[in-house]
């Protein structure tokens, strides 16, 4: 049943991530290419996302436990250490680059968008680098 309902949520959110355009490198490189080509409709879309992901999170953890698990898994860091910043410069710059963050990459497999042939070896390449570089390491840099 879980997976079920898993399934579907991912789908909803392909179906969103299409309808949004943000599978579209393209329209992405444009929002973020402000002092040329700019095109604000994809800060709608975030805004949006912001909109559903606070009101959601205000109404589900007011219950005791998720729906279909025993508990919630939150995270319980909050500090902000390199490999926070390092992670999120690299997204960034990838994101910059490419036009795909890794949702929209994965719905821009199945579209067969240009450039996520490219862009998903060196995502997951990234994933496993970061996975593998063990945390002492980026403490003493």
């Amino acid at each position: 049943m879980l997976f079920l309902v898993n399934l579907l949520l991912g789908l909803l959110f392909g179906v969103g991530l299409v309808v949004s355009s943000m599978s579209n490198p393209a329209k992405v490189l444009n929002f973020l290419d402000v002092f040329g080509n700019w095109d604000p409709s994809l800060a709608f879309v975030m805004a949006g996302a912001v909109l559903v992901a606070f009101t959601g999170y205000r109404l589900v953890l007011k219950r005791d436990r998720p729906v279909l698990a025993g508990t919630f898994h939150l995270p319980t860091r909050t500090d902000i250490d390199r490999r926070l910043v390092a992670g999120a410069a690299i997204f960034g710059i990838g994101w910059g680059l490419g036009g795909f963050c890794p949702g929209p990459a994965l719905t821009a497999l199945g579209l067969a968008t240009p450039g996520v042939l490219v862009f998903l070896p060196a995502m997951f390449a990234g994933i496993w680098a970061a996975r593998s570089l063990p945390d002492a390491r980026l403490r003493e840099a």
